[in-house]
């Protein structure tokens, strides 16, 4: 058809157009609907089910993880099993509270049945407390030959009971014995009364800082 012909078709008598016109006012019509019902309706539709196929990912994503953690579980307390009781180990070896004083001697005495001087043996009058132990450092200060010294230190270190020696300083005297002073550390853990002062102090704390 020409554009003249197309001019001259009467909008109000569609069913006398030819076939062409016809066809392409129906394709026409049927885009529109098309795109209306897409702008209208199905685009937030596709959004929608864009978004329950992410959130249907993450579940997937999640159970997943969970899964894992399920089947890691008797693991995980066989784990922590071996850590509690590796830390009673531990804890076996610091003394407590009433014990300090005997191995404050047994420091003392394996100085002495090494031949060696104390110049100074001072236990620090205040403990420094931590969450499940207290710290209490010992100045030391002794004189005696390279040997002896190194052997003390071998000894303290095979105590039963758990001793640092930290800071050491070395010098030499005149007659060539050596002087070390150095802080030796001791360790005892908290009985339960001062355990319970330990955590409502904490929580105090924490509640503090909200």
């Amino acid at each position: 058809m020409t554009l003249d012909e197309l001019r001259r078709l009467d909008p109000k008598k569609i069913g006398s157009w030819p076939i062409a016109p016809k066809v392409a006012v129906l394709v026409l019509a049927l885009v529109l609907i098309l795109f209306a019902g897409y702008w209208f309706d199905w685009s937030g539709q596709m959004e929608q089910i864009d978004a329950e196929k992410a959130k249907e990912d993450q579940l997937k994503t999640t159970f997943i993880e969970k899964k894992k953690e399920a089947l890691d579980l008797p693991a995980y307390r066989k784990q922590l099993e071996d850590i509690e009781k590796q830390f009673g180990a531990l804890l076996k070896q610091l003394p407590g509270k009433s014990e300090i004083d005997a191995l404050l001697t047994d420091i003392n005495q394996a100085g002495l049945g090494r031949g060696l001087q104390f110049e100074l043996f001072k236990p620090a009058s205040v403990e420094t407390v931590h969450e499940f132990y207290a710290e209490l450092p010992i100045s030391i200060k002794i004189t005696g030959t390279y040997h002896d010294i190194g052997a003390f230190a071998s000894d303290v270190g095979k105590l039963s009971r758990i001793v640092t020696l930290n800071d050491i300083a070395l010098s030499a005297n005149k007659d060539g014995t050596l002087v070390m002073d150095a802080i030796a550390k001791t360790f005892r853990y908290l009985d339960d009364d001062e355990l319970a002062t330990q955590r409502k102090a904490a929580m105090k704390e924490k509640g503090g800082k909200k």
